[in-house]
């Protein structure tokens, strides 16, 4: 694929802004909108409909026949300006509202007030009205409920959402889909399933983690004119990076540079029968700029990983006493690819913790044996001697649920509470893999970072390994612990990104990723040089 198809099909998504917020900390940006632009609700309220409808107009241009279902907050009345916008274009509109019009208050009863105006005929939900609808609507525009949920959809919700998702008709979502908590990402009950969601003013987190990316469909954003300045003023949440912007960052080559200037990066696992994991971290690490890397591995694997690479430096190693020559001659170390639980993982990964003192990287079953250590309260668990930022943590929920103690449930139900309690309790960087992945330091002040990149073709064995190796080599080339996981998170996701695209989610294999890695960073080597790392 030539750069200028990877430009197209990675990079598009540069143009959403980098800071993501709560649901509470949107409507403060509103306010401060509103009062420092001396602009009123109802105007913002119209602007939002009538983008609204363009992009709708843009994704559907054949649609005649709409169906509005509006709740009784604002996001009822964006519906309303939307529903105005349409009949005035000389479309069918039906449009539902669910509640009674008495609790319409403010600029949503304003909205109402034009949008009767305009000739729309708002009728009073029921469940035979919207069946009927269904049948000869094209387009379903979601304004019921938006960013104001906290709690789960209660009727006659519920029962409004299950029949859009029954239905074979295109959706729009406005603000947020109804359903989706735009704090955490998590689905409270029954949520709408779109094809379009288009939001203002500030982007949720919730649209970007969690189960958000598997409703939202296609997200288009409107600023609807708020400045850079007004919203710097409210704190994000947390930090949206794509490829876009994370390429600039990677470690330029000077053309003097020799193999000694790129990082010695030694991985660490596996253990009989899991020698694959080990291998697939060392060859991404050799994909993505290490100078040089080793693997200390069982000695029944060393012929197979150097028929397959032989740019690798292979050691069998049973115990203990073997491994520790090697951690003198390393700079930076990955340890955990399957890398096992047994005595052989223990020793190892021990080793590693006490007599090297460099970054480190630990992931799979590491992090399953330091929640052992955590839970036994006779042994030196993390909990009792932080690790340090110059360590790097990569659990996916399940390893996350096992490091905390809880339950999958809980980490997924406030992703970023999860990483915050991580980082804090390791007192380490932290990448929480799943949709919409998030990094952080052990530093409390610090904002997460969000990787916006990868697709569901990465739910198949062996990715984890192959971002290993991605963030060793930046660790192995001086990159700190905060800024390798980040750019070696976005470089994981586009590679996968790239091989969707050229070849298919469904088919897309762990040992693909780090050629189309290397192939990803050609557009990092030829962008101008700005910085050496991503500060957070």
């Amino acid at each position: 694929m030539a750069e200028s198809a990877i430009d197209s099909s990675l990079l598009k998504k540069s143009a959403l802004p980098r800071a993501l917020y709560s649901g509470h900390a949107v409507r403060e940006l509103d306010a401060r909108y509103i009062a420092q632009a001396q602009v009123t609700g109802l105007a913002l309220m119209q602007r939002a409909g009538r983008s609204a409808f363009r992009h709708a107009m843009r994704r559907w241009p054949a649609v005649r026949h709409w169906l509005v279902l509006c709740g009784t907050g604002n996001n009822g009345g964006d519906g309303f300006i939307i529903a105005a916008q349409a009949v005035q274009q000389g479309h069918d509109v039906r449009c539902l509202l669910l509640g009674d019009t008495g609790k319409l208050q403010g600029d949503a009863r304003r909205a109402y007030e034009e949008a009767r105006q305009a000739g729309v005929a708002v009728e009073t939900f029921s469940d035979t009205l919207l069946h009927q609808a269904l049948v000869n609507a094209q387009l379903v525009v979601d304004a019921m409920l938006g960013t104001g949920l906290t709690g789960a959809v209660r009727a006659p919700y519920d029962a409004a959402i299950d029949a859009i998702n029954q239905a074979e008709t295109a959706v729009m979502a406005v603000d947020m889909p109804s359903g989706l908590c735009s704090d955490t990402g998590t689905l409270l009950g029954k949520t709408v399933q779109a094809d379009l969601t288009i939001t203002f003013i500030g982007l949720k987190l919730g649209l970007f983690t969690g189960k958000g990316p598997g409703v939202v469909g296609e997200l288009v954003f409107d600023s609807l004119g708020c400045d850079d300045d007004i919203a710097a003023a409210v704190p994000a949440v947390a930090i949206r990076l794509d490829w876009a912007t994370a390429r600039v960052g990677w470690p330029k080559r000077s053309p003097t540079a020799h193999k000694g200037d790129f990082g010695r990066v030694l991985v660490i696992g596996g253990d009989l029968g899991m020698g694959g994991a080990a291998l697939l971290a060392a060859e991404a690490a050799a994909r993505s700029g290490a100078g040089m890397v080793f693997v200390a591995t069982q000695p029944e694997h060393v012929s197979g990983y150097l028929a397959r690479r032989p740019e690798l430096i292979v050691r069998g190693v049973r115990h203990r006493s073997e491994l520790l020559p090697l951690l003198e001659q390393v700079d930076a170390v990955i340890v955990g690819p399957g890398l096992g639980q047994g005595p052989w993982g223990q020793q190892l990964l021990q080793a590693v913790r006490t007599e090297f003192d460099g970054p480190v990287l630990i992931d799979a079953d590491g992090l399953n044996l330091l929640a052992k250590e955590q839970g036994d309260p006779d042994g030196n668990g993390a909990g009792k001697r932080k690790l340090g930022n110059h360590v790097v943590l990569t659990p996916h929920p399940g390893e996350a649920a096992r490091l905390l103690g809880c339950s999958v449930a809980d980490i997924e139900r406030d992703r970023i509470r999860a990483l915050d309690s991580l980082s804090n309790r390791y007192g380490c960087v932290v990448l929480l893999k799943g949709a919409g992945t998030l990094v952080k330091n052990a530093d409390s002040a610090s904002v997460p970072t969000l990787i916006d990149a990868g697709n569901a073709g990465m739910a198949s064995g062996g990715m984890g390994d192959v971002l290993c190796g991605l963030i060793g080599a930046l660790l192995g080339q001086g990159q700190e612990g905060v800024s390798a996981a980040i750019l070696g998170g976005v470089l994981h996701g586009a590679s996968a990104d790239l091989l969707a695209a050229e070849l298919s989610m469904a088919g897309m294999l762990a040992g693909d990723l780090p050629l189309a890695a290397a192939r990803l960073l050609k557009s990092s080597e030829t962008r101008p040089d700005t910085t050496g790392a991503v500060h957070v």
